[in-house]
């Protein structure tokens, strides 16, 4: 084998698993709401939910994340992973974080998924429906 493919390699080798020892990215697979906790950006959100009533029954996942299929799931936890990942790591992260269009279709869906009844009594009395959740429960994480 050539000397430089070898050291190419191993230095890749090395750089893989200072990666894994240092970031845990399997820790990132696992539904642990203080797992999405770890960059410091989050703290706010963290907080919130963690004095909030969803602590006792849900984690970030819960809400942030589709639960149509399990293909979905995975390929959106990914997508958004590193999406994040990288703003992080790139430093562009603004400073009021707000959920991208397709992240509030989830957030929606799931927010419908759980409080089904509580829905389906506000759709069939006075209110409209043709707005998020959160546009009247603002304090809830």
């Amino acid at each position: 084998m050539n000397k430089y493919l070898f050291l190419g390699f191993l230095a890749l080798v090395i750089s893989i698993g200072a990666f894994i020892f240092t970031a845990e990215p399997l820790s990132y697979m696992s539904t642990e709401a203080s797992t999405c906790n770890n960059c410091h950006v989050m703290e706010t959100a963290y907080e919130n939910w963690y004095h909030g009533p969803h602590q006792k029954v849900t984690e970030c996942v819960d809400c942030h994340l589709p639960h149509d299929n399990l293909i979905n799931y995975w390929f959106q936890k990914g997508k958004t992973g590193l999406h994040d990942v990288f703003y992080f790591s790139a430093g562009l992260t603004p400073e009021l974080i707000r959920a991208k269009p397709e992240a509030q279709e989830i957030i929606q869906a799931n927010c419908i998924r759980c409080h089904k009844e509580t829905v389906e009594a506000i759709i069939m009395g006075p209110q409209a429906f043709d707005r998020h959740c959160w546009d009247c429960h603002r304090t809830v994480a």
